[in-house]
């Protein structure tokens, strides 16, 4: 590995470039394994050890007892929470929260729909997204400089035109977005059962709120691009990499490869 290339690498993971220096020409049984786990650690920042594991087909003891030996942790943390201080003082709906402690057994029984916004310098942009939550994939999507039934309407149309199946249940929280009757006559028009968190209490659309977190985590600032064609395409090769290629711990490999294991079962 050329100097610069260590330079770098050390940069991505916040390390001293020293401790990518090999005092030995013969590596020995844990220097590869550290090896291995930063190539592993540069390409997902923020896998810790489990995720590592299950990318090198380890033990997850053995990948904890190594990088906690080399100081080797995520590069990206979470940071606060964003509330929708605009639907504190809605009524709250008629619609029960129907899946409660539910754990479908297949794709397409029921789909969770939600948005967040992206700070960009002194502007913000909506994405809405529509989860299947057997599969963890995001099956639909949609970017806007507003958040409005609108927003939520587009993301919900392309998860419908992405899969050949309606879900069963249709869930998201008490927003006013999914409140219009733009949006409650389009599930109701599919023969979708509608089913919402009680009001307040977010964790009942966690499935969303996990995605989210991470989600925003992995994107980093969009501060250095310049157009919005450059913003759309980070978020598209985000949510790209979130279906594709990042390993989901719920189900030990990515959302998309589960759902095509899931086809392959016949099941």
């Amino acid at each position: 590995m050329s100097q610069l290339k260590k330079t770098i690498l050390a940069k991505k993971l916040g390390l001293a470039r020293s401790t990518l220096y090999y005092h030995s020409k013969k590596l020995g049984p844990d220097e590869e394994a550290r090896r291995l786990i930063l190539e592993v650690m540069v390409a997902n920042p923020s896998y810790g050890h489990r995720r590592v594991a299950l990318e090198l087909g380890w033990n997850h003891k053995k990948a904890r007892r190594l990088m906690k030996k080399f100081s080797l942790k995520p590069r990206l943390r979470r940071g606060q929470k964003w509330q929708k201080k605009g639907d504190l003082g809605l009524i709250p709906t008629g619609y029960r929260n129907l899946i409660a402690n539910w754990c479908p057994l297949a794709p397409d029984v029921v789909w969770c729909a939600d948005f967040t916004y992206l700070k960009i310098r002194d502007s913000f942009l909506y994405l809405a997204t529509v989860i299947d939550i057997y599969t963890k994939e995001i099956v639909g999507f949609a970017l806007s400089r507003r958040h409005n039934r609108f927003l939520v309407k587009e993301a919900t149309l392309e998860a419908v035109v992405r899969r050949s199946e309606l879900p069963q249940y249709f869930h998201t929280d008490q927003g006013s977005e999914y409140q219009s009757e733009e949006h409650l006559g389009l599930l109701e028009k599919m023969g979708v059962e509608i089913s919402m968190s009680q009001k307040g209490s977010p964790w009942q659309n966690g499935y969303q709120e996990s995605f989210y977190s991470q989600f925003n985590l992995e994107l980093g600032s969009l501060n250095q691009l310049k157009s919005d064609g450059e913003i759309a395409e980070a978020i598209y090769r985000q949510i790209y990499y979130y279906n594709h290629l990042r390993i989901h711990t719920a189900i030990k490999m990515p959302p998309r490869q589960f759902y095509l294991k899931h086809l392959d079962k016949g099941v």
